[in-house]
């Protein structure tokens, strides 16, 4: 998660409205609202790994959180995010490329390679992004190949064979890579056979939510992630989307990936836990009621204040 925004007031205080309340009720996700929450005290934009450790939250966490929000719409995920600061890699000139080239046998073999790879010859500026991941972000040869060999793979999924990826796309998952620390053969390594996993994971949600073979779109991609990191076998996901035709008719993303965040909320994720929890009482103190003390209890208390509050303001 980067770069999301909300728009704020200019005053100090922050006053959230009965709509967003609602919405955040909506849900059903503790953990979605203590985000918002969180965003909102840094203006509406902090870095995951701020957030992580503002929250005491994994990644994991963190990313069923962001789903819900962003299946409420309470926060957007601009297109294209500006650069950071640390991402903007020294310009090179034509020498310093040739210098590299003609210095460097392990450079000048990667190069080679990965003009096979994307099957063109490489321009200045490409080897100029190439030489920026080989020197500015430290990557060794080896681990920019397979980074080059995922992009490409990955494209081909995604469009059929013949497409490959530019050298300004492979350089944004290259800066990707180094914020996650991969920057040896053995935890690329390691990266990618997960994402395999993931991935085979989310072509088997595919097929459980009657969508067929073919490959998810981003935004729904980003649900299937989540879901493959939050743990849910694709039987699980396949109740959920029972449930959701059951209630609303057909396929809706945010509603069904409210039920998982629920779900996952409770530590609820094979089928076996979920049906197991279906049956248990629906809390345990309050006849019923959620737990006091719960961040869903206290949104709600704020929510019946506010509709007092507005109750009273138009009996004036």
């Amino acid at each position: 998660m980067s770069g999301y925004t909300i728009h704020l007031p200019e005053e100090e205080n922050i006053v959230l409205s009965a709509p967003v309340v609602r919405r955040l009720l909506s849900t059903g996700s503790g953990d979605a609202a203590l985000l918002y929450l969180a965003l909102l005290e840094n203006r509406g934009s902090l870095a995951p790994e701020k957030l992580m450790e503002s929250l005491r939250w994994d990644r994991q966490r963190l990313s069923a959180a962001e789903a819900a929000l962003l299946g409420q719409g309470l926060i957007s995920a601009p297109a294209a995010a500006k650069a950071e600061p640390e991402d903007r890699r020294p310009e090179y000139t034509r020498e310093d490329v040739t210098r590299q080239l003609e210095g460097d046998a392990r450079f000048a073999q990667l190069a080679d390679s990965v003009e096979q790879l994307l099957g063109k010859k490489l321009s200045t500026p490409d080897l100029n992004i190439l030489l920026g991941l080989y020197d500015y972000l430290g990557l060794p040869c080896e681990v920019i190949y397979l980074l080059v060999n995922h992009c490409t793979e990955r494209l081909t999924a995604r469009y059929g064979p013949g497409r490959r990826p530019t050298l300004r796309q492979i350089e944004k998952e290259g800066y990707g890579w180094a914020r996650r620390g991969l920057l040896d053969l053995d935890s690329a390594n390691r990266y990618l056979i997960q994402y395999a996993q993931r991935r085979s994971q989310t072509g088997r949600y595919m097929e459980v939510l009657r969508l067929g073979q073919r490959a998810p779109s981003p935004s729904e991609e980003r649900y299937l992630v989540s879901w493959a990191e939050m743990g849910f076998p694709p039987e699980a996901v396949e109740l959920a989307y029972d449930r959701t035709v059951l209630k609303c008719g057909e396929l809706r993303w945010g509603y069904l990936n409210r039920i998982l965040c629920n779900w996952h909320e409770k530590g609820l994720h094979s089928l076996q836990e979920v049906e197991e929890g279906d049956r248990r009482p629906a809390a345990r103190a309050g006849g019923g009621e959620t737990a006091p003390g719960s961040n869903l209890e206290r949104m709600r208390k704020y929510l019946e204040t506010s509709r007092q509050q507005e109750g009273s303001n138009h009996g004036h």
